[in-house]
């Protein structure tokens, strides 16, 4: 890869390493410069560039080198996803809840590869939410030299992340009650564990409250139902031989650890019985604030074997106490992991076909179906959470196309004014939880689930890209559009049949072109000499 200063004349092709105002537009960095685009600059006085250029045959572009080196990462179930790439990047993020595992050699050996290719992740047993983010890939400079991804995929010889989801375990809870203690304390220890058991997707089958005896506590195990055993003392755990590890061994049961290098927590035993895992809580149990019990019972929810050595390596980083240089008081929320924002599509299917000659362009066949349902079915395809189809009260065909998709259909009353009927509709409909809107138009047959994808990998409020629009591999803009929910407002107040232009220009700022495959974005079908032409281009007849 070349990169420097290159005179503006010699950089078609060359990538933007530093934005630049260009009349009224913004060049963002990354930009790959066109024919057009070198003919502004220079009309703009600007005579050098700081740009990168590839050696096609011996570099490889960040978003492909990216994209190899994340496809091998996840495990090959369905539990982790993999984004498209964008500016060299790659996240992955959890689809279900549960606990990440991460192969921590492998990581250190592909970043020891070469500076330019770089992976990080969450820890190893990380507690994760569905939707959470748990690794990146960015390679920093616009391309990396073939040899060196080779080498980087050459040490990458197994999956490196392994989610394991939580599994529904059902548990029962045994509280052992002491002389004089106050009901309170056993109502406030069964609701504090039964919240952290909702959290882990545990059912809580049975509570018993027994007396505080071993021979109580093993009658209590020996009828407790559920694949985990839980027991929370009145009084802290002080021994092996204390009443509720005495108990275990004496229901039958084996005692394999007491105690634990982590503080709060330290008290905790865990124990088997036949095919049950046991566990004795710390008295510290009773408080939702985080503790040694959480690491375990998180492991145990997810199906992982805890062992005495995996506890005892919980040592380093089990210090969860406050202490006056880390102030952290006890239940106070833990900062939020990135999350993969929630993106939905609407097609905007209500327009009347005025320039077809009295037929309906969404109804025409493409690959054996109508266009309108290609279009949607390639909606569900992408990565987008749900799809809304925005149809006239009176579309009976056009409902009948998409039978049986997983879909929303939204009507639009007054889709007769033009596009920005369709587009009200579609906004309203989105739920509040949407971060994002990818607008598709119901009449472009080359628009693919790749290109969506791309708009999606596009979209990061953090780094200003809240606008993403579909451009041709050549640079030419289109759709889809992407829009953040910073402009749903403005789009919900749109009228006429101009569409989003306006909101497009007036968040220049947000605004970034995405480049997509081919020719798609700019490919809509309005007439029918262009559909005749573009069947007859594609050898359709």
């Amino acid at each position: 890869m070349i990169f420097g200063a290159i005179p503006t004349a010699e950089a078609v092709g060359a990538i933007l390493a530093h934005g630049l105002i260009v009349g009224k537009e913004r060049f963002r960095k990354g930009r790959v410069l066109s024919a057009d685009d070198i003919d502004r600059l220079a009309a703009e006085g600007i005579g050098t560039v700081i740009a990168a250029r590839l050696d096609p045959g011996t570099d490889v572009g960040e978003d492909m080198a990216a994209a190899r080196v994340a496809a091998l990462l996840p495990d090959g179930t369905a539990e982790l996803s993999v984004t498209a790439p964008f500016t060299g990047r790659v996240n992955l993020h959890a689809e279900r809840a549960g606990i990440l595992r991460v192969d921590a050699a492998a990581v250190a050996a592909l970043n020891g590869v070469d500076e330019a290719i770089t992976l990080a992740t969450l820890p190893d047993h990380a507690r994760v939410a569905a939707r959470t983010m748990v690794a990146t890939v960015k390679i920093i400079p616009y391309g990396v030299p073939t040899a060196a991804l080779e080498a980087a995929e050459g040490v990458l010889n197994g999956p490196v992340l392994h989610l394991h989801p939580f599994t529904a375990r059902p548990a029962a809870l045994i509280l052992t009650e002491g002389a004089g203690m106050k009901p309170s304390l056993l109502k406030k220890g069964e609701e504090v564990v039964r919240a952290r058991l909702d959290a882990l997707q545990m059912p809580l089958l049975s509570t018993e409250v027994v007396a505080h005896r071993t021979g109580d506590v093993a009658e209590a195990i020996a009828r407790a139902e559920g694949e985990v055993v839980l027991i929370l003392t009145a009084s802290a755990t002080s021994d092996r031989a204390d009443v509720g590890p005495a108990g275990l061994e004496a229901a039958g049961g084996q005692l394999l650890r007491f105690g634990m290098p982590v503080d709060p927590g330290n008290l905790l035993f865990l124990g088997t019985r036949g095919a049950q895992t046991v566990i004795g809580l710390p008295g510290c149990a009773r408080s939702p604030a985080l503790n040694g019990a959480d690491w375990v019972l998180e492991r145990v929810a997810a199906g992982l074997d805890v062992t005495g050595p995996e506890i005892a390596a919980m040592g380093v980083g089990g210090l969860l106490k406050e202490i006056p240089t880390r102030p952290q008081p006890r239940g106070r929320p833990q900062p939020a992991q990135p999350a993969r924002p929630r993106v939905e599509a609407v097609v905007l299917a209500a327009g009347a076909s005025r320039r077809m000659g009295g037929r309906d362009k969404l109804l025409e066949q493409v690959g054996g179906q109508p266009i309108l349902r290609q279009v949607a079915e390639t909606a569900r395809a992408s990565r987008a959470d749900a799809v809304h189809v925005v149809l006239p009260p009176e579309a009976a065909a056009r409902r009948e196309a998409l039978t049986g998709l997983d879909l929303a259909i939204v009507e639009a009353p007054g889709w007769a004014e033009g596009m920005a009927a369709s587009l009200r509709a579609g906004i309203a409909a989105l739920p509040a939880k949407a971060d994002a809107a990818v607008i598709l138009l119901a009449d472009m047959p080359e628009v693919t689930a790749a290109h969506i994808d791309r708009l999606i990998a596009a979209f990061s409020p953090e780094d200003g890209r809240e606008i993403c629009r579909a451009a041709t591999a050549d640079g030419r803009v289109g759709h889809p559009v992407l829009f953040g929910r910073r402009f749903f407002e403005t789009l919900s107040q749109l009228s006429g049949d101009i569409g989003a232009r306006p909101v497009v220009a007036e968040g220049a700022d947000y605004l970034v072109d995405v480049a997509t495959e081919g020719q798609g974005a700019v490919i809509d079908l309005d007439t029918p000499e262009a559909w005749a032409d573009w069947r007859a281009a594609r050898g359709h007849g």
